[in-house]
């Protein structure tokens, strides 16, 4: 196994991307709904039972549109069975140690609503219904990934994130900036402070034994265009703020036309100091997953 990196999970990309994805950073996986991100993230999250003994969790974050279908792919892809985490109203601290505590691999953090999560589609009133749920959820969203990582869980996979035209009018990526920056990118200690505030110090011996390094934890996020080609994505420039100006990998999953027919594709536009190959990978999905032609 290549030191400091996370195998993607599908056979044959580890070893064009010098080993994987590098431990400690964001990849972000970009392609039209039905491409195969999904199949992606959770062969990715898989990859961590052999690589660190625990397979990674996945972050849901669809509200427009149905659950992505992960239960399902994760039970045939590699007889994952996964499990709800229920959004409580409040952290148990009481029990957040407790040696039989059970947390689920799989967090919907948001209320279906059938519709996009941004200014432009809510009135004033629903984007403040909006934020408020997000507040509330937020000590949720932190426990879920804090108890995880102090059990030994050392990547994750956030999905359901969909195209707008500016970021920063999405709570979607609101969130995710949060996740990123607050959780996974902050000592583990600071983690922990914020989580239980006024109780920290009286769990601070406990904590202490249970502190992990931030730069183990990696994360990929699943980001829908509403591009479909893959020449169109990769033509697409980036602009500055953007979540893929600020990624480590950017892999792009389309369409090629090869005649009268479509294949599928996966270009490596992005992997910081390491190797990342020049050729388009043709792939395909079966029920394993993904598999590189």
């Amino acid at each position: 196994m290549y030191e400091n990196r996370q195998s993607t999970g599908i056979i044959g990309l580890d070893e064009r991307l010098g080993g994987g994805f590098v431990s400690g950073t964001m990849a972000v996986l970009v392609g039209s709904s039905g491409i195969g991100k999904t199949q992606f993230g959770i062969q990715y999250a898989n990859a961590g039972l052999k690589q660190e003994n625990s397979r990674g969790i996945i972050f849901d974050m669809a509200s427009r549109v149905d659950p992505q279908g992960h239960k399902e792919y994760a039970q045939k892809i590699c007889n994952w069975i996964l499990r709800d985490e229920l959004l409580a109203a409040r952290v148990d601290y009481e029990c957040f140690f407790d040696a039989d505590k059970v947390t689920g691999d799989y967090f919907h953090p948001f209320k279906y609503q059938g519709k996009r999560v941004t200014k432009r589609d809510l009135d004033f009133d629903q984007w403040n219904d909006w934020n408020a749920e997000l507040s509330h959820n937020l000590d949720a969203t932190i426990a879920f990934f804090f108890h995880h990582f102090i059990c030994g869980v050392r990547r994750f996979v956030v999905d359901g994130i969909e195209p707008v035209q500016h970021q920063g009018e999405s709570i979607q990526f609101e969130l995710l900036e949060y996740i990123y920056h607050q959780i996974i990118r902050k000592d583990a200690e600071w983690v922990a402070r914020d989580l239980f505030r006024q109780k920290y110090f009286e769990y601070q011996d406990i904590i202490a034994k249970r502190l992990y390094n931030k730069n183990e934890i990696g994360c990929l996020v699943c980001y829908t265009t509403q591009e479909t080609s893959l020449d169109a994505m990769i033509e697409k420039p980036l602009n500055e703020g953007d979540l893929l100006a600020g990624a480590n990998t950017i892999i792009y999953m389309g369409k090629i036309r090869d005649g009268a027919k479509f294949k599928r594709g996966i270009y490596v536009a992005k992997h910081r100091a390491s190797k990342c190959p020049d050729e388009i990978l043709l792939y395909d999905i079966n029920d394993d997953g993904i598999f590189l032609l």
